[in-house]
């Protein structure tokens, strides 16, 4: 009877004993660690969306162009979730644009459409065209693009002019060279670029076909070397890992930052509710692929992944640890209570976008107006997104997390200001 009664003190004793209360550098640390294995997966899927472009630009055919939508739309699963590391961490705000920037001028790249238009006051080079020229005139410069590399890409052509409409490189400008242009308008269907925009010889469409291959591997190798650069700054000794966790006042704000921004003025204004006002399929995020539920409903997973200190990776692996969550209920249980509600059901909210997209009813279709149901589904996603914001306002007063700022939208903030 004896080890049973050891085992029973020791059981008494542990109820008796109250639990540690939460540090808020363990908490730093699980978020970093998170935000370490989400970009390792986006490295991950990125080298297979890598290899797959590789394989349709050395034999191009239907299936090989296929695999390489594929392996983009898988890409994007993890990167997604990385969006709400922005805002709050300099590092990322930085660096994203390279990776992500949206929406873009694709007539830059290559070839478009007649009712596209032509160079525009606040984009002259807005059918530049960089795939048919291997010489131009741009800011007063004659570029030599006869060999089309990251180096150009990134060096000369993004954002070239200043504009910021000229994205040549990131997960966009892949896109639009997988699907092209998705001239459907508020109907059924995504860009549908041949596969034999990437043939060799008389099989060759559109022109430039070899070009073409070279700017779509040039843009996949610069966004892999991209993303391993942003994956090593969180790793131990990481660069945005040694600034998040410097301060821990400033490292819990960065987070809170991210969340609200993320969820408020980037998600719910810029990227939804803007488009319901417009009613132009434009406005979509992944416009070319059709893919903007899922964009948003990973902006959504990734929100509340930060939140509960949990990440589950693409291999399944849990990441998790000491949360935002257990900080915030050691000093308001109902809240905590309250924000994890408010995060699971904006997720939901955006998974019924997503559920009706992949059913058939693609979120150009949602945007049509006078598409009662569409908007409906819409707004629903925004409205949840709007009070999970209003949620982590109270995190933010519970936490005394002073001076922080939650992007805001005119769509949002100012609708009139849209218009004008």
């Amino acid at each position: 009877m004896k080890p049973t009664y050891l085992a029973s003190t020791a059981l008494c004793l542990a109820l008796a004993t109250p639990a540690l209360a939460v540090e808020t550098t363990d908490v730093l640390g699980t978020y970093a660690d998170i935000a370490a294995a989400n970009y390792a997966d986006s490295v991950t899927t990125a080298k297979t969306l890598q290899a797959a472009v590789n394989a349709l630009v050395a034999d191009p055919s239907a299936a090989n162009l296929q695999a390489a939508k594929d392996a983009w739309l898988a890409a994007r699963v993890p990167y997604q979730q990385t969006e709400v590391f922005r805002f709050g961490n300099a590092i990322v705000d930085d660096w994203e644009g390279k990776v992500n920037a949206w929406p873009l001028d694709e007539g830059l790249i290559d070839y478009v459409d007649a009712s596209y238009g032509g160079p525009t006051d606040e984009n002259a080079a807005a059918a530049l065209n960089v795939i048919a020229n291997a010489s131009f005139e741009l800011s007063g410069e004659t570029i030599d693009a006869s060999e089309i590399t990251p180096a150009l890409l990134e060096d000369t052509l993004q954002e070239a002019d200043g504009v910021e409409a000229n994205v040549a490189t990131g997960y966009h400008a892949v896109e639009f060279l997988l699907w092209g242009q998705d001239l459907n308008g508020h109907g059924t269907g995504a860009g549908n670029r041949p596969w034999t925009d990437y043939a060799a010889g008389d099989a060759c469409t559109n022109g430039n076909c070899d070009r073409r291959g070279e700017y779509l591997v040039a843009a996949t190798d610069l966004l892999v070397s991209d993303l391993e650069w942003m994956a090593a700054q969180w790793v131990e000794g990481g660069d945005a890992r040694a600034e998040l966790t410097a301060d821990a006042d400033a490292g819990i704000a960065a987070i809170l930052t991210g969340m609200g921004s993320l969820s408020y003025g980037e998600t719910a204004g810029e990227r939804m509710r803007l488009g319901v006002m417009l009613n132009d399929p434009e406005e979509e995020h992944s416009c070319f692929a059709d893919n903007t539920h899922n964009d948003h409903f990973y902006n959504g997973v990734g929100i509340q992944s930060v939140y509960l200190g949990s990440y589950t990776g693409i291999d399944g692996t849990v990441v998790s640890g000491p949360s935002l969550s257990e900080l915030v209920a050691e000093t308001d249980a109902a809240l905590d209570l309250e924000m994890r509600t408010k995060l699971s059901d904006a997720v939901l909210a955006l998974g019924r976008i997503k559920t009706a997209a992949e059913s058939g009813f693609t979120y150009d279709m949602m945007l049509e107006r006078g598409n009662e149901a569409g908007e409906a589904l819409i707004m629903g996603g925004v409205n949840g997104l709007i009070d999970q914001t209003r949620s982590i306002e109270r995190v933010i007063a519970a936490l005394g997390a002073d001076g922080i700022e939650i992007e805001g939208s005119d769509s949002l903030d100012d609708p009139e200001a849209v218009f004008q």
